[in-house]
C-alpha cells in the first residue's frame, strides 16, 4: 500500500457516517490511532461469530459481506464495517471477504475506547449518530 498521509486518512474518516460529527481533534487522533492493512484476494477480513476488535474503511478494492455462506453485500471505498463491534465488543454477524486486492484503514477497539476516555466530543458525536440511526430504523419499523 502507498501509505496515506494524515490529513487524507483525515478525510477518509470525515466520510463516514459513525465520525460525521466528530470534532478535527477527535478525527485527528483516530486518525492517528488507526493503521492500513492489506488483503489478498479471497482473505477473510473479519470472521462472523467471533468477536469484533476492530473498525475497516475500505480505501481500495472491495470487501464482500457474507452472512451464513451467502453474501448479503459488497462494499467498496469509502464504506465500511465492523463499527457495530468497535461500539459493543459482540461477535461479529457476518464476514467480510476481500473480493480481489484490498486496502483498508483499520482502528483497533482499544485504541477507540481509548479515544473515547479522553476525548467526550468524540463519544458525544458519535452517540448521537448511533442515536439517529436507531431512530431511523425505530420509524421505519413502525410503518
Amino acid at each position: 500500500m502507498a501509505g496515506l498521509t494524515r490529513d487524507e486518512r483525515i478525510g477518509r474518516l470525515r466520510e463516514v457516517a459513525l465520525f460525521h460529527d466528530v470534532p478535527e481533534d477527535g478525527l485527528a487522533a483516530i486518525a492517528d490511532a488507526a493503521t492500513e492493512v492489506s488483503f489478498d484476494a479471497g482473505r477473510q477480513i473479519v470472521r462472523q461469530g467471533e468477536v469484533g476488535t476492530g473498525f475497516f474503511l475500505v480505501v481500495s478494492g472491495r470487501g464482500r459481506v457474507v452472512r451464513d455462506g451467502a453474501t448479503i453485500d459488497v462494499l467498496g471505498p469509502g464504506q465500511f464495517f465492523g463499527e457495530l463491534s468497535l461500539l459493543d465488543g459482540q461477535p461479529r454477524i457476518a464476514q467480510v471477504v476481500a473480493d480481489g486486492p484490498t486496502e483498508c484503514v483499520a482502528l483497533a477497539s482499544w485504541d477507540f475506547e481509548a479515544i473515547l476516555a479522553s476525548q467526550p466530543g468524540v463519544a458525544l458525536a458519535i452517540l448521537r449518530e448511533v442515536a439517529r440511526r436507531l431512530r431511523a430504523v425505530s420509524e421505519d419499523h413502525r410503518h
